[in-house]
């Protein structure tokens, strides 16, 4: 139910990026308020880069490889399942992403050529790369606290990197926002199907 109301969301959300409508004017007044404020420049470019693909696939694949060792190293059957399971998350990224900016056509905020601006790649990249790695460790960690502040540290960094593209003039507020909630679809829909592989005895979930 929570997965269906997420997805009305995001419709809504997408027809509003796709026709001129009250809220996606109030949306460019605040992007263009955002990119014109005294947040460092500098300090937004790098939150920015950090939703980059060459930064956020790798720490994924760093994660990935050492879960499947930890897995493998304990025995646990089908040890390969949730590192696979990631990569396919990660994968549908790109294949739901582009054809909605096509079939969008949104243009994007002033110096940015061109449309297909929404929903926002490097955010959902971000999201789901780091959102993916977390999912995977959290199994591995005995204490609670460690788990609590990685999965909030989690989401402090994918929403910096939403701020760091709207403050860089990269995307309007609206392609990130619509991109996290198309991103936590995939991750809830990833986390659901870990949970089945972990009772199944598909991965470890006591830590050891």
């Amino acid at each position: 139910m929570f997965l269906g109301g997420l997805a009305l969301l995001f419709a809504f959300l997408t027809w509003q990026a796709a026709v001129d409508t009250p809220l996606r004017r109030a949306d460019e007044r605040l992007g263009r308020a955002i990119t014109g404020s005294r947040f460092p420049g500098g300090a937004a470019e790098f939150l920015a880069d950090l939703g980059n693909f060459v930064v956020a696939v790798p720490v994924l694949v760093a994660v990935l490889a050492y879960v499947a060792w930890r897995a493998r190293r304990a025995g646990t059957p089908r040890w390969w399942l949730p590192p696979l399971a990631a990569l396919v998350a990660l994968a549908a990224v790109p294949a739901v992403i582009a054809p909605l900016k096509a079939v969008v056509g949104r243009a994007g905020p002033p110096g940015m050529e061109g449309d297909g601006f929404y929903p926002s790649g490097h955010t959902a990249t971000a999201a789901v790369a780091y959102g993916a790695a977390v999912l995977l460790v959290l199994p591995w960690l005995r204490d609670a606290y460690v788990r609590r502040e990685l999965t909030i540290g989690c989401v402090v960094l994918v929403v910096a990197v939403g701020f760091g593209l709207i403050r860089r003039g990269y995307h309007w507020p609206l392609d990130v926002a619509g991109s996290l909630i198309l991103s936590a679809m995939l991750l809830i829909t990833l986390t659901v199907f870990l949970r089945r592989v972990g009772r199944t005895g598909g991965g470890r979930q006591d830590g050891s």
